[in-house]
């Protein structure tokens, strides 16, 4: 146990070094939604509730963590076009472990994103500030968790040209399905028991809902679907490392 926790460390002390070699990136994760949150706020938050600072600043949280799906699965399968995998894979390192340390590695862009997006928009709006607030931002870590556990699998069956194209539909996913742009009242019954059952617009009411403090659905449904669909991911993820291992 202690040493698959060392090799698993170890593995996400290297990845975090690749993504710092790579702060564009980075910054883009950063500063395209945080350019949505404000200009989107200023323009329409006079016409409708819905960009209100208290709804927007999380669904500009979860839709930020999207993005991770792409970074995610660029910066695994980048590493299997490369020697360094083939090298790992005749190592005592297991699959879970692998996951796992790519998981781990990027959770720190998500907590700088719930970070600034929700102090923005807190100076923009002081209501934001509170307790939901605070609670809210490590609890965007398990959201967060979904959208990695999605790219991870996605890296981990495309390669690096392909993993752009798939990786944009969760990303289109997450901004079409999860309602945060648009009231679901003018939407057709159909469509929104559909959405109910999917991780897009549970991840957004997760975080919505203890922001604003709201038991509508209750907390504990959107998380029971979001940490479904986040093992699933990341078993699929492991699964399907570990075919690409033995084929090595």
């Amino acid at each position: 146990m202690r040493e698959s926790l060392v090799r698993i460390l170890t593995l996400t002390g290297r990845n975090i070094k690749e993504i710092l070699r790579d702060p564009l990136s980075f910054l883009f994760m950063l500063a395209l939604p945080l350019g949505m949150e404000i200009l989107f706020y200023f323009v329409f938050h006079k016409l409708t509730p819905q960009f209100e600072m208290k709804y927007l600043a999380p669904g500009i949280v979860v839709f930020s963590q999207a993005f991770l799906s792409l970074f995610a699965g660029l910066l695994l399968a980048l590493d299997k076009a490369t020697a360094f995998l083939t090298r790992l894979f005749v190592s005592q390192t297991k699959p879970h472990e692998f996951i796992f340390g790519y998981a781990l590695s990027l959770l720190p862009i998500t907590l700088a994103q719930s970070v600034l997006f929700f102090v923005i928009g807190g100076l923009i709006d002081p209501s934001l500030f509170g307790l939901g607030m605070i609670w809210a931002i490590p609890l965007s870590l398990v959201t967060s968790l979904l959208f990695i556990g999605l790219g991870i699998l996605i890296g981990s069956l495309c390669n690096e040209k392909s993993v752009g194209g798939v990786a944009s539909v969760i990303i289109m996913c997450q901004s079409v399905l999860s309602g945060m742009w648009f009231p679901l009242e003018g939407m057709g019954k159909e469509i929104v028991t559909f959405m109910k059952y999917l991780p897009f617009k549970n991840a957004t009411d997760l975080i919505r809902n203890i922001v604003n403090g709201i038991g509508d659905p209750p907390l504990w449904k959107p998380l029971i679907v979001v940490l479904l669909y986040t093992a699933a991911a990341l078993i699929a993820a492991i699964l399907a490392f570990r075919s690409k291992m033995r084929a090595k």
